[in-house]
């Protein structure tokens, strides 16, 4: 885990080491083992170094060929890097370091742009192949690790995180209205490769590219979420096989490891699968987990039995509001981007004690919810997938069952459930998608909190989402909210110099998750439901069987009437508030009111506007101070 920049010249252009320094400067916090830069010709490469595999001088990056032919800066793991090793070693390779990165390199040496394909983990990587006249790189299936990239008339920037473009002196300060109008409208993030900032945007996850001596770029998929394969025989001891041999690759690592956790399904399974694994390679020192807990949501008898049965060593964050709040600003540098909630504060907290306690790397459930269908509106999905295919019967069943669980009246869902149908249905149509199109605009400008030119940059049509679970799960990977989170969780962890692992977005258990029907994902009240089989008797039967789901929530609203009320006027009432955003202050301060009195719940949405100002207002070359009451 490490951060990159790049500036691929065009024209004769050839990029200055300054503008590579000041690049790297910003992103010091993503390596801050080592520095290393390569200048060839119009192509220079700059790298910061985190430690996690081969700590030795043998894993510098940039790293080179041994023939010289080509160069790469790699950010990421590659998790099955041995068995490549003895694959890459019995065609004749030999290698001068123990970690992934050669072995990388190497593979595109044997494989080309193919080796790719072969690779199990999270990469964003560039190659400077000096024979083919050309720059290759790629992201990871998932868009785990970040990779930018800002075309300019001089060349082609890359970097880890957007500051480095903002901090090259090459680009041209400008936001882009269509995506500040969607996130306030919409509430959308990180769902298309666009960045609030015009001409920065992402590499998609899943592609390779090249860049050619004249500064064209192309690009390419290289995978795909799979479907209608072959379902296994016993789909839950398969998946349960595939995430013990995920987890245990996941732990590869010369630095100490933890784990972040809640009382859910997710983590507790990773915990459980660690505490397993230790105990087969005869480890006795307890492993680290790092908890937030807060009164209004109570995960704590989860949690107990789960540190009952692994011997885990828990570490709690006790934080309050006025804390999270005051280092919100801290969290949106590191970002880059506005976020989703304050429940990202939390998750950068979480990465700083990991890094107090000496963890390096944590072990994380995201991923989990998308591809397992595990958020509760993926219910209504799941017995629209059942009316669909005229299994009506099923899906009133399924839906007596869900309301004997979780309440509620089986006859309004069921009508509420038609109601969606009829919907989408429509929705199949252009016509109709453009009236109701329309019709959301016209209401957009009507919302008094913003100048109403802001709903003109909107889209003006949409397209059809089909509404079929597996569907909506692709789109959930794909598109909205896994890149969202994955960016989240990025950011937050080397903001500590700390790297996040994944386990449940290793390829494999994708790819199982997808062949498999919907009644393994959701069935009765159950969401999750190939992995509560899949977990039977591996972690305490009290998370198993739970039904609801929390992660590290926080009751914002509440904060926002009483502990955090002040602190969001003063910045209402600040004349840079109106000045520097499309925001009509009088109603928003209306609105903070009713809130404040509980007439309406406003807490997300101010959230957003208070939290974009924020943002507007740092410096790309200069964090804010963390204060210090947060950490002693």
């Amino acid at each position: 885990m490490c951060g990159f920049v790049a500036f691929v010249g065009c024209e004769g252009f050839r990029p200055s080491s300054p503008v590579i320094s000041n690049m790297l400067s910003v992103i010091s916090h993503r390596g801050p083992d080592d520095e290393g830069t390569y200048f060839s010709d119009h192509v220079a490469f700059g790298f910061r170094r985190l430690s996690i595999l081969d700590v030795t001088p043998a894993g510098k990056q940039p790293m080179h060929s041994h023939e010289g032919n080509c160069t790469i800066v790699f950010n990421g793991e590659i998790y099955n890097y041995l068995e490549l090793r003895k694959e890459l070693s019995a065609r004749g390779h030999r290698f001068v370091s123990d970690g992934d990165t050669e072995i990388l390199l190497h593979a595109y040496l044997e494989w080309g742009d193919e080796c790719v394909g072969r690779l199990n983990g999270m990469w964003a990587f560039l190659i400077h192949d000096r024979a083919r006249q050309r720059i290759f790189g790629a992201r990871d299936r998932f868009g785990m690790k970040p990779l930018y990239i800002c075309e300019v008339p001089e060349g082609v920037l890359f970097a880890s995180e957007i500051k480095s473009i903002r901090a090259s002196g090459q680009y041209r300060e400008a936001l882009d209205m269509q995506v500040c109008a969607r996130f306030f409208y919409e509430s959308r993030l990180d769902d298309t490769q666009a960045t609030f900032y015009k001409g920065i945007r992402s590499i998609p996850a899943a592609c390779c590219f090249e860049v050619n001596t004249q500064g064209r770029v192309r690009t390419w998929a290289y995978w795909q979420l799979p479907v209608n394969n072959r379902v296994p025989a016993d789909p839950a001891a398969t998946f349960a096989e595939l995430f013990d041999q995920s987890v245990e690759i996941h732990m590869r690592s010369d630095v100490p490891l933890g784990v972040n956790l809640s009382g859910g399904l997710d983590s507790t399974a990773i915990l459980c699968a660690i505490a397993r694994h230790r105990t087969e390679q005869d480890v006795s020192m307890p492993i680290k987990a790092f908890s937030f807990q807060s009164a209004e949501y109570d995960e704590s008898r989860y949690i107990a039995a789960t540190l009952a049965q692994t011997g885990a060593q828990q570490h709690i964050l006790s934080l309050g509001p006025h804390e999270l709040w005051d280092s919100l600003s801290r969290v949106l540098w590191h970002q880059d981007e506005p976020v989703h909630s304050i429940t990202a504060v939390v998750g950068f907290h979480l990465s700083a004690l990991a890094a107090r306690h000496g963890v390096k790397v944590i072990l994380n459930g995201q991923g989990a919810d998308e591809t397992l269908a595990g958020y509760p509106s993926y219910f209504r999905d799941y017995w629209y997938s059942l009316l669909a295919s005229g299994s009506v019967a099923t899906a009133l069943k399924e839906i007596n069952a869900f309301v004997l669980a979780h309440g509620g009246s089986q006859s309004r869902l069921f009508a509420q459930l038609i109601k969606h149908c009829i919907q989408t249905q429509l929705g199949r149509s252009a016509r109709y998608r453009k009236m109701a199109r329309r019709r959301h605009l016209h209401q957009f400008e009507q919302n008094d909190w913003f100048d109403p030119q802001l709903a003109h940059a909107l889209p003006e049509t949409t397209d059809f989402e089909h509404a079929m679970l597996d569907a909506v799960l692709a789109r959930a990977v794909q598109k909205d909210p896994l890149p969202l989170y994955l960016r989240v969780e990025d950011r937050n962890a080397m903001a500590h110099s700390v790297e996040t692992r994944l386990p449940f977005l290793d390829p494999r258990l994708v790819k199982l998750a997808f062949c498999l029907p919907e009644k393994w994902k959701m069935r009765g009240s159950w969401n999750k439901f190939i992995l509560r089989e899949a977990q039977r008797d591996k972690i305490p039967e009290i998370v198993r069987s739970r039904p609801d789901k929390m992660g590290f929530p926080t009751p914002f609203s509440r904060w926002l009437r009483v502990e955090l009320y002040q602190f969001v006027r003063d910045i209402i009432e600040d004349t840079t508030f109106s000045q520097a955003g499309p925001f009509r202050v009088e109603s928003i301060r209306r609105d903070l009111e009713r809130h404040r009195n509980g007439e309406i719940d406003i807490s997300g949405k101010l959230f957003d506007v208070i939290q974009f100002h924020l943002w507007q207002q740092l410096d790309p070359m200069t964090p804010p101070k963390t204060p210090a009451s947060l950490y002693g």
